[in-house]
């Protein structure tokens, strides 16, 4: 496996350094010895074994979902995380991403930041207008061009509905809604699988209802369902199920969400601020604690290289058990993410989708 070119730097830090100070600072490291480079890292992230043969895929990854989507900060966050020990990148065909991902990647290589492509996992989506049987495979093969790799670690049904084929673009119009061909899909998912363009199959936003539908049809079984998940959606009849069947729960939303600053339900939290300042962390590493001691991992997202840092800083200690009971009983509860809001307010569907959308306590 090899990537196939390598681009320009733009920038490493939230605060961009110049572009002469920029290549100088990755000509630096690309000079410095394998120690020199591993001792600027946090220690090695965990990996949760994944699908039929094990699958390594680390416990803590990057998300480059951005709305609005600028180039330059998902570069840099790409080239931070990495200097700082990440290795799982998540992507989609939606977020507009991942051709600066590719680069971003592509020149973390190029400067000795990542010895190669295969210390990497990277995660794509295929989105709802291309969840038809004919389409997945091309929608994969285009996301590979703008990686510029040669296959993803992982492929997910982004969300468990099908919408007529276009770009993939949101919000979708209701009346564009089509029944989905869970089953033809599903295969053309495991023929991904089969040519060697996806190390590993699954999906994402699916229910355990939905994941029941799936396993019923299914050939190779989902190894990974990203849903949102936190200590204020808690997602634990689904966190059970997915343990029963094999499947591995990844966290979006992990820190309550991106779009909310204001009324953040993970970061206002009285339970959680109690415990951080009884434990001496912060609210957001209780959360991503707890979502590892479920046994789930995690995508976060940060343009703040100390919080990127600190969010893998969660391995060298546990909740206790007065914390857990604390946040599974005292937190309320509340899903911020549902189909609604992937599509317009008007227009009527001719599919009722009302099982993608089911608040599984």
């Amino acid at each position: 496996m090899h990537i196939l070119n390598f681009s320009p730097a733009y920038t490493v830090y939230t605060v961009r350094p110049t572009p002469h100070k920029h290549r100088e600072l990755h000509r630096k490291q690309a000079m410095a010895s394998p120690a020199e480079r591993s001792s600027t890292c946090h220690a090695k992230i965990p990996d949760f074994l994944v699908g039929p043969v094990g699958q390594p895929m680390p416990a803590v990854g990057l998300g480059t979902a951005s709305h609005p989507f600028v180039e330059e900060e998902v570069r840099a966050s790409v080239l931070t995380v990495l200097e700082l020990g990440y290795r799982h990148i998540d992507t989609a065909a939606l977020y507009a991403s991942e051709r600066v991902v590719g680069e971003a990647m592509s020149e973390a290589v190029c400067c000795g930041i990542v010895a190669s492509r295969e210390e990497l996992f990277v995660t794509s989506k295929v989105w709802c207008t291309q969840c038809h049987p004919e389409l997945v495979l091309p929608s994969l093969k285009k996301s590979l061009r703008n990686l510029q790799m040669e296959y993803v670690d992982l492929y997910l049904i982004h969300w468990p509905m099908a919408v007529k084929p276009s770009k993939p673009h949101f919000p979708m119009k209701r009346e564009d809604i089509v029944p989905m061909d869970l089953s033809g899909t599903w295969k053309a998912m495991e023929e991904c699988h089969r040519l060697g363009l996806a190390k590993t199959i699954g999906v994402s936003n699916f229910t355990t209802k939905k994941l029941q539908e799936l396993l019923a049809i299914a050939n190779i079984p989902p190894a990974v369902n990203q849903v949102e998940l936190n200590p204020t959606w808690q997602q634990k009849k689904l966190i059970e199920f997915c343990k029963d069947k094999s499947i591995q729960v990844a966290a979006y939303s992990p820190l309550g969400g991106q779009r909310i600053p204001i009324m953040n339900p993970v970061r206002q939290s009285d339970v959680l601020e109690e415990i951080a300042r009884a434990r001496g962390k912060s609210v957001a590493q209780i959360s991503l604690r707890w979502i590892y001691e479920q046994g789930a991992s995690m995508v976060v997202k940060s343009l703040n290289r100390e919080r990127l840092k600190e969010n893998i800083e969660i391995f060298d200690w546990e909740l206790s058990d007065g914390d857990r009971l604390k946040i599974g009983r005292q937190i309320p509860q509340r899903k911020l993410i549902t189909v609604q809001n992937l599509l317009c307010p008007e227009g009527i569907s001719s599919v009722d989708i009302s099982d993608v959308d089911v608040l599984e306590i």
